[in-house]
C-alpha cells in the first residue's frame, strides 16, 4: 500500500516538475497539478489520470500551435501560454468531484460523469486554441451574430469540429472501466461536446457580465458536461 502510494507520488512529482520546466505551468500551477493528479490516481486509478494527462499534452500542444500568430491577433493565452493554479483547478476539479462520488458509490454513471467532464475541458481547449487559427466567420452562440475571433462565446464550424475531436480523444480512456462500452462512449462524447458549447454559452453571458472569469467558466462547464454525461449514460438502455 505505502509502496504504491510512494510510486504514485513519484509519478505526479516528475510530471509536475516536467510541466514547470517545459513552461506549461508556473510553479503554483505545477504544484496544484501534482496534488490534483495524486488525488485522481488514488481515487480512480490510472485511466482517469491518463485521460487528464492526455488533456494536458493536447492542451499544451494546441496552445503552443501558431502561438505567435495568435499573439499578433491578440487572442493568445496570457502569460506566454503558461497557466497557473487557477486554470488547473478550473479544468480538473470537476473530474475529482465525480471521482469521489464514484469511489463512494462504485457506480459506472460516475465514471461517465468523470470522463465527460474531462472531455468537456479537452474539447473546449482544442476548440478555443485551434478554432482561433482555423475558424472562419465566428458567430456569437447566443444570437449567431458575427463576432471577432477570441470573443467570449464566439463559435465557428472549425471550433465545433475540434470540440468533437477533443471529446473523442478522451472517451476511450473510460472504456476499460465499464462493461457498457457503447453507452459509455456515447455518454462521454455527448456530455463533452455539449459541455463545450455550454462553456461558450456561459462565456457569452455570465463571463461577459463579470459574474464568472475564464477559470470559473471552465469549472462550471466541466461540472455541467459531467452531469450531462451521467444523464445520458443513465438514460440509455
Amino acid at each position: 500500500m505505502l509502496g504504491r502510494i510512494a510510486a504514485d507520488v513519484a509519478v505526479v512529482a516528475v510530471l509536475g516538475v516536467g510541466s514547470y520546466l517545459t513552461r506549461a505551468l508556473d510553479a503554483k500551477g505545477a504544484f496544484s497539478a501534482a496534488l490534483l493528479g495524486l488525488a485522481v490516481i488514488e481515487l480512480g486509478g490510472f485511466y482517469p489520470f491518463l485521460a487528464l494527462l492526455a488533456f494536458v499534452v493536447v492542451g499544451v500542444s494546441a496552445t503552443k500551435y501558431k502561438f505567435n500568430e495568435k499573439a499578433r491577433l491578440g487572442v493568445a493565452q496570457e502569460s506566454g501560454g503558461i497557466r497557473g493554479w487557477e486554470n488547473v483547478v478550473g479544468n480538473g476539479l470537476a473530474a475529482t468531484v465525480f471521482l469521489i462520488a464514484e469511489y463512494l458509490s462504485h457506480r459506472d454513471v460516475f465514471w461517465a460523469a468523470t470522463f465527460a467532464s474531462i472531455a468537456t475541458v479537452n474539447g473546449d481547449t482544442l476548440a478555443s486554441e485551434l478554432g482561433k487559427v482555423f475558424g472562419k466567420a465566428p458567430r456569437l452562440i447566443t444570437n449567431f451574430k458575427p463576432a471577432r475571433t477570441g470573443t467570449n462565446g464566439a463559435v465557428s464550424l472549425a471550433g465545433e469540429v475540434f470540440a468533437l475531436v477533443g471529446a473523442l480523444i478522451i472517451a476511450p480512456f473510460a472504456l476499460p472501466l465499464t462493461a457498457h462500452d457503447t453507452e459509455m462512449l456515447t455518454a462521454v462524447v455527448t456530455g463533452g461536446f455539449i459541455g463545450v458549447n455550454l462553456d461558450s454559452l456561459i462565456g457569452a453571458t455570465l463571463e461577459n457580465r463579470g459574474v464568472t472569469d475564464n477559470n470559473s467558466t471552465n469549472l462550471l462547464a466541466a461540472l455541467l458536461g459531467g452531469l450531462l454525461g451521467a444523464g445520458v449514460f443513465y438514460a440509455l438502455p
